[in-house]
């Protein structure tokens, strides 16, 4: 079972109530918070491309980064003909990040740094980073709680649409910290008016706020801060979503 080969086609009916365009705003708030040096602005682990989206339309140039062929395919296509400038796709892991240039600043969202459940392998994700940035530029992403992520041991969801149908199940490891679900998933063809089934493994890390903060200094970054779910204040008790900004020195 490989992650997002089969849900790529119904990931965007599956999250229709991500509001991106908040969270396209909150960014924004960071970016204002301190001027970036430039206006390029890297997207990485961008999925279907919907707030790389969001940002090219506020102006932003957009490098959209993903390991998904399938996802990249649907960000691709969600993005042809996006003015003022259309934003470029590449297929590349965030421990593999290899730009044609620099960026003033890295978004990574949706709790995509869980998914880099090896912890070396982030390191090197955050020291890629580190590497293209602009002096002076910020990386800014959030992650899940691992009290969250424990919390979702054993349960059951389930999103349903007209034409897609997942159920999934969550398990936690507390000797590993990684919390896995494994997803059965029903997509309607609609060619032939036939259901097509497909199976994916996800897996999140927990990662604590200590930890991220020394990888992130390893890293090179200064500054490292850290907020709650979209607010531009630090993270509260119980908080589920928690943001970190990070600068590289000027």
């Amino acid at each position: 079972m490989s992650s997002y080969r089969f849900l790529a086609g119904c990931y965007d009916r599956f999250t229709y109530d991500v509001d991106y365009a908040a969270w396209a705003g909150y960014i924004e708030k960071h970016f204002r918070k301190r001027p970036l040096p430039g206006n390029t602005v890297l997207d990485l682990a961008c999925g279907t491309g919907s707030l790389t989206r969001e940002l090219a339309l506020r102006g932003y140039e957009m490098i959209g980064v993903d390991r998904s062929p399938e996802m990249l395919a649907q960000a691709a296509e969600k993005n042809r003909g996006i003015a003022p400038v259309e934003p470029i796709f590449l297929c590349q892991s965030m421990e593999r990040l290899d730009l044609y240039g620099t960026i003033d600043a890295c978004v990574c969202c949706l709790d995509s740094v869980n998914y880099v459940t090896d912890p070396k392998k982030l390191q090197k994700a955050f020291g890629r980073v580190h590497l293209f940035l602009m002096p002076g530029g910020l990386f800014l992403f959030d992650v899940i709680a691992p009290a969250r992520l424990e919390g979702l041991d054993g349960q059951v969801f389930l999103d349903e649409t007209e034409d897609a149908y997942c159920v999934w199940r969550a398990e936690f490891s507390r000797r590993s910290r990684i919390c896995s679900y494994f997803m059965d998933i029903f997509r309607l063809d609609g060619s032939t008016g036939q259901w097509d089934r497909g199976e994916e493994l996800h897996r999140e890390r927990a990662y604590s706020i200590p930890e991220l903060t020394a990888m992130l200094e390893k890293a090179g970054f200064r500054d490292v801060r850290t907020y709650g779910e979209l607010k531009m204040r630090p993270p509260g008790t119980g908080e589920q979503r928690i943001f970190f900004a990070a600068r590289k020195d000027a």
